[in-house]
């Protein structure tokens, strides 16, 4: 995926990040177009080895059961929230959404991500409105209202032509995942004719627990302070007992 440097989501990811008196919410957009890098060609190639290897006599060496993703059955009818993992263009939705976290969260490994941590949503026109509610009830109606945050993602993708997926992973493979992490969203907004996609996200973290993780380090580099005003007491002790006469 090649991300895509655009002045309107960049002034609008300077300004995605809002307190409450409980927590702290990032939120950032990004654009990418489907153009494959050489680590998304890697990926690529292990996804279509994990579900459509196939033989020349038409029989499958590595065949998976409705829901599963163990290459170990003679059924390749997988359904998925993309459609038949045993066709191209479902395959093909599902590497451009592993690829944009890849490439969107660089210091992770997307690429065993099951197919049931997505769901396709099924109104674009809910998705904005729980979006909407989301950021309002606390207390971001800027970034929507103001900034015009629909309106410049519709100008990049045309939204209502796009099929929207959410993400929903495992709390111990999210990458959100750190200290004071209370919750995110993520949703994909892809344009397959204009092979260009969207990826939300918010992530809320608790003041409490940032707030204790400072403390922590205030009270780290006042120990640091402390022991660098003992060893200069020593130096001066030792240099002034060095002038004494015996």
């Amino acid at each position: 995926m090649k991300f895509l440097e655009i002045d309107s989501l960049e002034q609008l990811n300077s300004v995605f990040r809002w307190e409450t008196p409980e927590c702290i919410l990032n939120g950032r957009v990004e654009a990418y177009s489907c153009k494959s890098a050489g680590s998304d060609k890697k990926l690529f190639k292990q996804l279509e080895s994990r579900y459509t290897t196939i033989t020349a006599g038409g029989t499958t060496s590595n065949e998976l059961t409705p829901g599963s993703i163990s290459p170990d059955t003679n059924d390749l009818s997988i359904i998925s929230p993309f459609g038949r993992l045993d066709e191209a263009a479902p395959r093909k939705t599902f590497f451009y959404l592993l690829a944009t976290l890849n490439a969107s969260f660089p210091e992770h490994d997307f690429g065993d991500v099951r197919p049931d941590q997505f769901s396709k949503q099924p109104s674009l026109d809910l998705v904005i409105n729980s979006v909407n509610t989301t950021l309002f009830n606390l207390g971001n109606d800027f970034i929507v209202n103001r900034y015009r945050m629909w309106d410049i993602l519709d100008d990049l993708v045309r939204l209502h032509e796009c099929d929207v997926y959410s993400y929903n992973p495992d709390i111990d493979e999210d990458p959100m995942n750190e200290d004071g992490y209370l919750w995110s969203m993520n949703y994909f907004f892809f344009n397959r004719k204009l092979k260009r996609m969207i990826f939300f996200s918010v992530k809320s973290q608790s003041i409490a627990n940032m707030s204790a993780d400072e403390d922590d380090e205030v009270q780290d580099d006042e120990d640091d302070d402390d022991m660098e005003d003992n060893a200069r007491r020593r130096r001066h002790d030792y240099m002034v007992m060095g002038d004494m006469e015996v």
